[in-house]
């Protein structure tokens, strides 16, 4: 559950009073408000983020915020020099509560974003209900339609003219709206408040939003979000990360898998030590893979602890620690300090460095499950990475339990789908994909294969209404242990590959070729997203 937004923002402004040496109010606190208008234009005070909020003859008294300049405080203090000028700190909340009594929003109505093929008309529509709402409405408006969707991000990208938001839903960027500069900028000074960034950093910088907020409407919205922001050519763009993680979703029953996947996983997880490495891109599932296997794991007979950077969803019975990697925290530290408190499983975000992987291999060495993710095109690829890291260690070797490399594919409308016969090219192609199937896999017909495409229907016009994962299991056979017992320089990726493949590893192409083939994806999705 989201915490009280206004009582955090209030609490965490007047600790920054007490460090800066500031007056502060909390303006919540107000029954009355007095709207001192003779002082200030509203473009002013959005301009400035500075409000007056009490006055007397011959006084007067502004309320600023964190991001108020020194350069403004003191052209105020100047340009109202007949009186006795002061300063409080108030929170970012108060100050925006401020500015919708000055300049009290227009009605407006808030219409369900949808993704149609007339996109263009649908941009338009909200641009135009945004260009209309406050900064922080426009946030709650537009991550609530984004959960509405089904989006995982939010993306905020500057132009040369305009700045264009943009929802990535089922892997696909589709534009929403576009916001001149200026409305851009009050966004951005909105999100970086919340999210506790600045927007004239001169680097890349991480945040979290988790407030309540509510819209003109009165419809409260919560905002749960990790921020990243990084400075463009034209100003700072933004990638939203929403974190709609429902913990009853997430089981290992609900990832799509096989049932000879689930068997093989369920099996391998279930030991009481080794390593296992969920492999991908972002935006590949493999945090949610990793918190299926954790609900999958948690029981009171167990000790379950985390250690994320950050805590993307928060687990009941399982200790999560965040890692700030950015203040010069490692994984690698925390892992040898969790160590010491005798856990059962151990989940790392991710293995980032060799520090790392030595260190969770350790630790699956000596009795306890580890679980991570790691950045490699294939499960191939992540092994040679692995032991690259790691060096020529048999007992490292014997420790590796598990690694899964995933993508995720759009799942087709199956009230849309269309079926279809494979032309002569992609039928010789099919071939070859299915002639490279393991010993002891069904193979398929080429001559009898029918595939589907998107449909369409007014409710869903682009045919698709999902994701789930292609996935390649690579186990640790005693074929595989005996190639890799080999010099590291003597071991490539292809020939991991091959030996995997020999021992019946089905890869994701394959894997998402027989997916296609039972028409839950088309093929033309697993070629875009395989390669």
């Amino acid at each position: 559950m989201a915490l009280d937004g206004r009582a955090i923002d209030e609490q965490n402004t007047a600790k920054r009073a007490a460090l800066l040496g500031m007056s502060y109010i909390d303006t919540s606190s107000y029954e009355d408000t007095v709207l001192h208008k003779q002082y200030m234009s509203v473009p002013e005070m959005y301009a400035q983020r500075i409000v007056p909020i009490q006055a007397t003859e011959g006084t007067v008294t502004f309320g600023i915020t964190t991001t108020t300049t020194q350069t403004t405080m003191s052209q105020t203090a100047q340009r109202f020099g007949d009186q006795r000028v002061s300063f409080v700190l108030i929170s970012d909340s108060g100050y925006r509560d401020y500015m919708k009594l000055f300049d009290p929003p227009a009605s407006v109505e808030y219409k369900d974003i949808s993704l149609t093929s007339a996109e263009s008309q649908s941009v338009a529509d909200i641009s135009s209900t945004l260009a209309q709402v406050r900064a922080d409405d426009m946030l709650a408006y537009l991550v609530q339609q984004a959960f509405k969707l089904g989006a995982s991000d939010i993306h905020l990208e500057t132009t040369n003219k305009s700045a264009r938001v943009r929802f990535r839903v089922h892997g696909v960027l589709h534009p929403v709206a576009t916001l001149d500069h200026d409305k851009y900028r009050q966004l951005m000074s909105v999100l970086a408040s919340a999210a506790d960034i600045s927007t004239s950093a001169s680097d890349d910088q991480t945040g979290h939003i988790n407030q309540s907020y509510k819209l003109a409407t009165g419809e409260d919205v919560v905002v749960n979000l990790r921020v990243e922001t990084v400075p463009a050519v034209n100003g700072v763009d933004a990638v939203l990360r929403l974190f709609n993680f429902q913990q009853d979703r997430l089981r290992l029953d609900r990832l799509g898998l096989d049932d000879w996947q689930a068997n093989e996983i369920n099996d391998i997880i279930h030991h009481p030590n080794g390593l296992v490495l969920i492999v991908g891109p972002t935006g590949s599932g493999k945090t949610t893979t990793l918190y299926s296997i954790l609900n999958e794991l948690n029981n009171p007979e167990r000790k379950i602890i985390t250690l994320e950077d950050p805590v993307e969803f928060q687990i009941e019975g399982i200790t999560q620690i965040p890692v700030k990697s950015r203040e010069g925290v490692s994984f690698a530290d925390k892992f040898r300090s969790v160590m010491r408190l005798d856990p059962d499983v151990i989940m790392v975000g991710e293995i980032r460095d060799n520090d790392t992987a030595k260190t969770a291999l350790q630790a699956a060495l000596t009795g306890h499950l580890v679980l991570s993710t790691y950045h490699a095109g294939s499960a191939a690829a992540a092994m040679t990475r692995l032991i690259d890291a790691i060096g020529e260690n048999p007992l490292y070797i014997s420790a590796i339990r598990l690694v899964q490399a995933q993508r995720l594919v759009r799942q087709l409308d199956d009230a849309t789908k269309q079926p279809y016969q494979p032309d002569e090219q992609l039928r010789s192609l099919l071939a070859k994909i299915i002639d490279s199937f393991p010993g002891g896999l069904q193979r398929p017909d080429v001559n009898k294969i029918q595939l589907f495409r998107p449909g369409s229907s007014p409710q869903n016009p682009f045919g698709f209404n999902d994701q789930f994962a292609i996935r390649e299991l690579l186990t640790m056979t005693p074929a595989m242990q005996q190639l890799l017992m080999r010099p590291a320089r003597e071991i490539s990726t292809s020939e991991i590959e091959k030996v995997a493949h020999s021992e019946g590893m089905i890869t994701m192409l394959q894997d998402g070729l027989l997916k296609a083939i039972s028409g839950k994806t088309t093929i033309e999705e697993i070629f875009r997203v395989i390669g």
